[in-house]
C-alpha cells in the first residue's frame, strides 16, 4: 500500500511542474490535489481532534495493519469548558493548590474540601480571577470586605490578598484561594457571631445555623450582585440595622464633635427657694427646654423634663438632678460608646434570623419586656432578673402555655444550697413556710410549695421549656419594680404585670375564648390549670447594653453582668485568634445527691414527689387539672415569705 501511494505522489508532482505556468487558480487545485495524496498517519501514531477524512480509494479497514486505536480516540470532542480546564495554565495552578495537601489558605480543613469540591466542579475556573488578574466580581468582593467596618467587624480578620499587574498564574492562584478563604470567614462570623458565644459565659445557649462552606461559596458563585449578596449574611433586624447607623455617627462619620460633658455637682431640685446653678443653660440645650440667656434657675419645666428623661432611662423620674442622671445625660465616652455598639451588634449574630412574627423580647439589662405582634410593639412591661451570680441565661425557646396557681418545685440549686443548711440548724423551717419535703429513696430531697398567694412564683406562670429551667411568673414580691436597677432573682424572670401580660399572650393565641383579667383572676384557687396555647410563641431573652429607643434615640444601660467587658476583652486580646472557636462549658448540674436530714424534717408524702415526665415537668409542676366550672375562693393573703425564684 505504501508504494502504491507513493507512485500517486510523483505522478501528482511530475504534473504540478508540467503546468507551473498555468494561472494561480490551477495551481493552487494543484497544490489541494497533492495534499490529499500525501499518506495519512494511522490513529496510533498522532492523536487527533477530529478525524481525517478517508481517501476515496483508501482500502477496507480489514487490509489495514492489525493495530487497534486507542479507547480515547473514540470519545466524542471535548467541550470547549473541559478543554480549557486542561488548557488554561490558571485553571492548572488552582487544581494544584487546592487539592494539595497545605491548607495555608484555609483556616479550616473542612474549608479548604468544600473548596476543592467547589472549584472540581467549576472545572477549575476561577471565581475572583481570570489569567489577566482580578475579575470585576473579585474587585467587587475586595470593595466590600475592606468596608466591613460598618458591621463592626475587623477588616484584619480578612485578608485581602494582593494583586499586582503582571502576576504569573502561581501568583493569581494563591491570591484567588486566599479571596475565597476569606470571604467563607466573613459569611460564617456575619451569621452566628466572630465570638463563640461559649466563649462569653456558659449560661448563653443559641440554636444556630452556622453556614457551610459549599452553601458560601454556591451563593456567592450565582451572585448577580456580590456585595449585596455578602451583606445579607449580616443580620437582618431592624435594631442591628439601627445599630449599624448608631456606630456611624459614634465614629464620627456623620456627626460633628462630641457635645459638651455636664458637669456633676449637688443635686438640683424644686423647692421653695429657686435653685440657681451654672450647668442650668446645658441642661435645658440638652434637654429641649427653650430659656432666655443666661437664666440659671432650676425651675418646673427644666424638672418636669428631666423626670421625663430619667423614666426613659429606668430611673426614678424624681425629677431631681443627681449625679445619676448627669452620668446617664452624658452618656459613656465616644470611643467606649463604639465599643458598646459593637459588642450589641455582635450579640445580634448570635438571635435566630427569624425572630417571629409575633415574639417576646426580654432585654436583661434594660429589666423590660416587650410582646411584639405582626412586627410593631403590642405591649410592655418592667421585669426583674437574675442577680449577677444568679444570671438570667441567654437563649430564645417556645413558650407553650400558661399555668394558673402554679407549684413551685424548687430546684436542686436552691434545696442544696438553701434549704437543706436551713433544715439543719431548724427540722421544721420548711413545714412552718408552708412547703413540702419528701425525701425518695436513693436520698435525695425534693420540696414543692402549693399554689397559694404566699407562692414565690405567685399566681401565675410563663412556661416555655429550656435546659436551664427558667421561666417568668408572677411575685410576691412587688416592692422590687420601684427600683431603677432589678437584678434580684435566682435567674427567672418576675413579671410587673403577669395578669396583663396572660391576658395579652392569650388574646394572641386564644382570641376567641375571651380571656380577660377578670376572668384569669376568677380562676385563682388550690390548684394548677394549664392553658395550652395552640401555636406557640417565640421567647428570645437577650442582653442589650446599647439599644435604639421607638423614637430614634441610642440608649445605652449598665453593664449588669459584664457581659461587654468580657466580649471586648476577647476582641483586643490574644483570645481574638480563636474567638470563632467554641469551648466546652460545665453543663448546669441538675443532680440530686443523697443527704441526712434531721428529725422531724419531713411533712409526710408529697404529691409531686413521684411525677413522672422530665425534669423541666417535674420542677414546673405537679398534677394537672381542668378548668372548674366555678372557680375556688382566692386564698387570704399572707404567711411566711419565702425565698423568690
Amino acid at each position: 500500500m505504501g508504494k502504491f501511494r507513493f507512485d500517486r505522489w510523483l505522478a501528482g508532482t511530475a504534473l504540478a511542474v508540467v503546468f507551473a505556468v498555468a494561472s494561480t487558480a490551477i495551481a493552487q487545485d494543484a497544490a489541494k490535489g497533492i495534499d490529499a495524496a500525501v499518506p495519512v498517519p494511522t490513529p496510533a501514531e498522532v492523536n487527533l481532534n477530529t478525524p481525517a477524512a478517508k481517501p476515496a480509494d483508501a482500502p477496507k479497514a480489514a487490509e489495514a495493519p492489525k493495530t487497534e486505536a486507542p479507547k480515547a480516540a473514540e470519545t466524542k470532542p471535548a467541550t470547549p469548558a473541559a478543554t480549557a480546564a486542561v488548557i488554561d495554565p490558571l485553571s492548572d495552578k488552582i487544581r494544584d493548590l487546592v487539592t494539595g495537601k497545605s491548607t495555608r489558605s484555609f483556616a479550616k480543613a473542612d474549608d479548604k474540601k468544600a473548596a476543592e469540591t467547589f472549584y472540581a466542579a467549576r472545572k477549575y475556573a476561577p471565581l475572583w480571577t481570570s489569567s489577566a488578574g482580578v475579575t470585576d466580581q473579585g474587585k467587587a468582593a475586595v470593595a466590600y470586605l475592606q468596608s466591613i467596618e460598618a458591621e463592626g467587624l475587623d477588616p484584619a480578620d480578612y485578608p485581602i490578598p494582593s494583586f499586582k499587574a503582571g502576576q504569573d498564574a502561581d501568583a493569581i492562584a494563591d491570591a484567588e484561594l486566599k479571596l475565597t478563604a476569606a470571604v467563607i470567614a466573613f459569611a460564617r462570623h456575619a451569621q452566628v457571631g466572630r465570638i463563640n458565644f461559649t466563649r462569653v459565659s456558659g449560661d448563653i445557649s443559641y440554636q444556630q445555623d452556622v453556614p457551610e462552606a459549599s452553601e458560601i461559596l454556591a451563593k456567592v458563585a450565582d451572585s448577580k450582585t456580590i456585595a449585596a449578596t455578602l451583606a445579607g449574611f449580616n443580620p437582618q433586624h431592624k435594631q442591628y440595622q439601627a445599630l449599624k447607623a448608631q456606630l456611624a455617627k459614634a465614629r464620627g462619620k456623620s456627626e460633628g464633635a462630641a457635645p459638651a460633658r455636664i458637669a456633676q455637682g449637688p443635686t438640683l431640685k424644686l423647692g421653695k427657694s429657686a435653685m440657681q446653678d451654672d450647668r442650668v443653660p446645658m441642661l435645658r440645650e440638652r434637654l429641649g427646654v427653650a430659656a432666655k440667656a443666661g437664666d440659671t434657675t432650676y425651675d418646673k419645666a427644666l424638672s418636669e423634663a428631666v423626670a421625663k428623661f430619667q423614666k426613659d432611662r429606668g430611673i426614678k423620674p424624681d425629677g431631681n438632678l443627681g449625679n445619676a442622671t448627669v452620668d446617664a445625660l452624658n452618656g459613656p465616652k465616644r470611643e467606649k460608646t463604639a465599643d458598646i455598639i459593637i459588642a450589641n451588634m455582635e450579640r445580634w449574630r448570635w438571635l435566630p434570623r427569624d425572630l417571629g412574627k409575633t415574639h417576646v423580647m426580654l432585654n436583661i439589662p434594660d429589666f423590660t419586656l416587650r410582646l411584639i405582634r405582626d412586627g410593631s410593639l403590642y405591649w410592655n412591661t418592667k421585669v426583674v432578673v437574675g442577680k449577677p451570680h444568679n444570671a438570667t441565661p441567654l437563649i430564645s425557646a417556645a413558650m407553650t402555655h400558661i399555668t394558673i396557681n402554679p407549684t413551685w418545685n424548687v430546684p436542686p440549686s436552691i434545696v442544696y444550697g438553701e434549704y437543706v443548711p436551713a433544715m439543719q440548724q431548724d427540722p421544721t423551717v420548711m413545714q412552718r413556710m408552708g412547703f413540702k419535703v419528701t425525701q425518695n429513696a436513693d436520698g435525695s430531697v425534693h420540696i414543692a410549695q402549693p399554689p397559694g398567694d404566699g407562692n414565690a412564683l405567685g399566681r401565675i406562670r410563663f412556661n416555655f421549656p429550656n435546659k436551664f429551667l427558667v421561666y417568668q411568673h408572677d411575685t410576691n414580691e412587688k416592692h422590687y419594680f420601684a427600683r431603677a436597677s432589678r437584678a434580684f432573682s435566682h435567674g427567672c424572670m418576675r413579671v410587673e404585670d403577669p395578669v396583663k401580660y396572660a391576658e395579652m399572650l392569650l388574646s394572641i393565641t386564644m382570641p376567641k375564648d375571651g380571656y380577660s383579667q377578670e376572668r384569669i383572676r376568677k380562676m385563682y384557687g388550690p390548684s394548677e390549670i394549664d392553658l395550652k396555647f395552640p401555636s406557640s410563641i417565640p421567647v428570645h431573652i437577650t442582653y442589650q447594653t446599647a439599644f435604639v429607643d421607638d423614637h430614634g434615640n441610642l440608649q445605652i444601660r449598665d453593664d449588669v453582668y459584664g457581659r461587654d467587658q468580657r466580649m471586648l476583652a476577647i476582641l483586643k486580646g490574644d483570645e481574638r485568634k480563636i474567638a470563632d472557636v467554641g469551648m466546652d462549658r460545665p453543663q448546669p448540674n441538675y443532680s440530686r445527691p443523697a443527704v441526712n436530714l434531721p428529725a422531724g424534717a419531713l411533712a409526710g408524702a408529697s404529691p409531686y414527689g413521684n411525677q413522672q415526665g422530665g425534669f423541666f415537668e417535674m420542677l414546673f409542676g405537679g398534677p394537672r387539672y381542668q378548668q372548674p366550672a366555678a372557680p375556688a375562693a382566692r386564698q387570704a393573703r399572707g404567711g411566711p415569705r419565702t425565698v423568690s425564684w
